[in-house]
């Protein structure tokens, strides 16, 4: 899909305050609010969520990460939801519990586990150590407090935000597909279902893109928009150290942006391009010196920060669905060795699941590939906000309940009663996906494991005859849900729940449906509803899954992919009539709404914060070497021979710098591009700029710290004066305060 650029005919002014929702009042009779807060976590040392690659630690920010809520009411005292989408793996019980504890703390029971929904982006570039079960925290060296807590206030002051923001106003929907931002990861799973319900779909994905677009009815004008997509959080590999909201993150950063920048007139300054300028710019640059480090106070970043969070900005968020098995990486999975295609049913190539890798867009380039997913659902995001013209009407509602996974009765056909199972991992979890490998020596679809494995996974704990019998096919590898030591390995109490906006009804899974396996959830849900409704629902009610949501538990693949044991099929812990329990256990959840009944609690799922450890060693790099400051530059910028930077150039400064573990900024920056106006320097891009990367490291064979910050020139720029600055954070001993530093390179010139 195009966007017509923006121009600065007057004619054209009436046309963009149409379609951005800015004419007039209008209040459909909800009351709806809006609200997002950094999150970002440790910047340094963390492992992260996603790949289980005990390699990759964070080691700087390219862009931070942010919890995006809403909340929508029948009135003050009505029934209501909040919705909250994080830039984060995916939720986790032990955050739903703490959010739920503060939110009850300020409002009492008004926002409780039954109208709270938290669902993950299925970033993989998020620090970790946040999940309550041990197979989650085993590369992450156990828990991590200062992610989880990023995260639980991060939700919480999104939620209060959103709150204190609430207001009369109306909810429009728009549907629409978003082209070629995700193909099937396992295809030859994908071929296993059914032919005759195959052939009721045109692809192996889905493409569509749901979004609701908020507008303020007191204003008239647009406050936010979230939408729906399933793509996998995957465009940044396994390789990659710097925090990033992936594609999604990505493209609520350009759609912000553009709001931002559409219907507010431009701050930049409007660049001279005539050769004297340029002169001017180059000679004015070398008068300027990097200016040493010096003290700053704990809230002086954020004053330097480009988008500052007055609870007034536009928040447009794009949440995950039936991700399971659609990855970003469209140009498809290919051998490092040779550049064939690999092997369609195991995807490895010659045995071997290393060397095949899924290929991005924008190949070789990671970033490239991440703003180029994230750009395709922005830009669909937009055309089906200009032109959302269904408004929702009608009630709000909720179900929720807990259910024990590990032993549901399941009943097929009427009269064909089988049973779920105790949590367990086979090896085609271990050989991981074209996204990520996982261990050598497995390849997808395995169903034999080696002696060898079976002794080391018997040593940690054997299956019981009961387990194995039970997940057949899937041979046992990990047997996650019968181990308990030191605290449980996996979940066995999940959390359903179905929100309802009128006739749009999201279903919160706690998990990565496959492609085929959301399908039959959504069909099964609306035939429930319609036909339980008394005509409150019919063929045009819109249902959505929203993915990974209030708790995790891997994947959930078809009783037909479970056979072939891929990746998703070996990671679908509750065995193979998993899907058919979440579809019976949501029929009764959507039969209880659309009959205005109560649902019974269920058990609900332990709170293990008192039995969590953690290893992570203390943060290093607490001084800088003698005679030096924290904030000064390292290695200044390198002018080119042509005395000034051009766009797509990438000017960078390295600063002595304390670990960024030891102050997250939230709500501030570590890194800053400033530009000379005047007399004056305003900042232009921030850490949170998908143009500008913060790096940190410890300097090779000592242990002070370096914090290098590099700045992506991008098209928009306009010519003029520029210099980096970095703000940080340090401690001489555990015990004493926590001192606040900054420090700016020389400056340069872009022409």
């Amino acid at each position: 899909m195009m966007i017509a650029k923006q121009q600065s005919c007057p004619q054209l002014l009436p046309l963009i305050f149409i379609t951005l929702g800015l004419t007039h009042a209008t209040y459909g009779g909800y009351l709806i609010g809006i609200g997002s807060y950094d999150m970002t976590g440790p910047a340094a040392d963390v492992n992260m969520m996603g790949y289980a690659n005990i390699e990759q630690h964070s080691a700087g920010i390219h862009f931070r990460l942010r919890a995006r809520a809403f909340i929508v009411a029948e009135g003050p005292q009505g029934v209501r939801f909040a919705f909250v989408n994080l830039d984060a793996g995916m939720a986790s019980q032990l955050v739903t519990i703490k959010v739920l504890e503060r939110l009850k703390s300020r409002y009492g029971n008004l926002y409780n586990e039954d109208n709270l929904a938290i669902s993950g982006t299925h970033t993989h570039a998020g620090p970790g150590g946040y999940l309550q079960y041990y197979v989650y925290s085993i590369t992450t060296a156990g828990f991590v407090p200062q992610s989880f807590d990023a995260i639980v206030t991060a939700v919480e002051l999104s939620i209060v935000q959103a709150h204190e923001n609430l207001k009369p106003g109306s909810v429009f929907i728009n549907k629409g597909d978003v082209e070629n931002a995700g193909i099937s990861r396992s295809p030859s799973a994908y071929l296993v279902n059914p032919a005759d319900e195959r052939a009721r779909y045109s692809t192996d994905v889905d493409t569509e893109m749901t979004l609701l677009k908020f507008i303020n009815g007191e204003s008239g004008k647009s406050i936010g928009a979230f939408s729906w997509f399933a793509t996998h959080g995957t465009s940044m590999s396994k390789d990659n150290r710097l925090i990033s909201g992936d594609n999604k993150g990505a493209a609520a950063r350009f759609f912000e942006d553009w709001f931002t920048s559409t219907t507010k007139s431009s701050s930049k300054v409007i660049g001279n391009t005539s050769a004297t300028l340029y002169s001017r710019l180059i000679q004015k640059a070398k008068e300027i010196n990097a200016t040493g480090g010096t003290s700053c106070g704990k809230t002086t970043s954020q004053s330097f920060k480009v988008r500052k969070n007055d609870n007034s900005r536009f928040v447009g968020a794009f949440c995950q669905s039936n991700v399971g098995d659609v990855t970003p990486n469209v140009l498809g999975a290919f051998c490092n060795d040779t550049g064939l295609p690999c092997d369609f049913n195991h995807s490895s190539c010659h045995g071997n699941n290393q060397l095949c890798l899924g290929r991005g867009p924008g190949y070789p380039d990671e970033i490239l590939s991440t703003k180029i997913i994230g750009e395709r659902q922005f830009q669909t995001a937009v055309d089906l906000f200009k032109y959302a013209k269904e408004e929702l009407t009608g009630k709000v509602d909720y179900r929720h309940t807990y259910l024990n996974f590990t032993d549901i009765e399941v009943e097929l056909d009427g009269n064909n009663v089988v049973r779920t199972c105790p949590a367990a991992l086979g090896p085609g979890f271990a050989a991981g996906t074209t996204d990520g490998p996982g261990f050598p020596g497995f390849q997808q679809g395995d169903t034999e494991i080696s002696e060898e494995w079976k002794r080391f996974r018997d040593s940690l704990k054997k299956p019981s005859k009961y387990q194995e019998d039970c997940q057949q096919p899937k041979p046992v590898l990990l047997d996650t849900g019968e181990m308990f030591k030191p605290y449980a390995w996996a979940p066995a109490i999940l959390p359903i729940q179905i929100l309802r906006l009128g006739k749009l009804v999201i279903l919160s899974v706690p998990g990565e449906f496959t492609t085929m396996a959301g399908r039959r959830l959504r069909e099964a849900v609306k035939e429930t509803l319609v036909s339980n409704g008394n005509g409150e629902f019919d063929d045009d009610t819109h249902i959505v899954i929203a993915g990974l949501t209030n708790t995790y538990s891997q994947y959930i693949a078809t009783f037909e992919e479970y056979k072939q044991q891929r990746y998703e099929a070996s990671s679908t812990l509750y065995g193979p009539h998993t899907l058919s329990a979440y579809i019976q256990e949501f029929k009764k959840l959507a039969e209880a709404m659309a009959k205005g009944e109560n649902m019974i609690k269920g058990p609900p799922p332990p709170d293990l914060s008192s039995v969590q450890q953690s290893y992570l060693i203390d943060p290093t790099g607490d001084s800088p070497p003698p005679g030096k400051k924290f904030g000064d530059v390292k290695q200044d910028i390198t002018i080119p021979k042509r005395g000034s930077f051009q766009k797509g150039e990438r000017p960078s400064a390295t600063f002595w710098s304390a670990n960024p573990r030891y102050d997250l900024l939230t709500e501030g920056t570590f890194a800053v591009v400033e530009m000379l106006q005047g007399e004056r320097w305003v900042p232009a891009y921030d850490d949170d700029d998908f143009c500008l990367y913060f790096k940190w490291k410890v300097e090779s064979g000592t242990f002070y710290g370096l914090a290098t910050i590099e700045w992506e020139v991008p098209e928009a720029a306009v010519s003029g004066v520029y210099r980096l600055r970095h703000f940080g954070s340090s401690k001489k001993t555990k015990e004493s305060p926590t001192e606040y530093f900054t420090g700016a390179s020389s400056a340069f010139s872009v022409s």
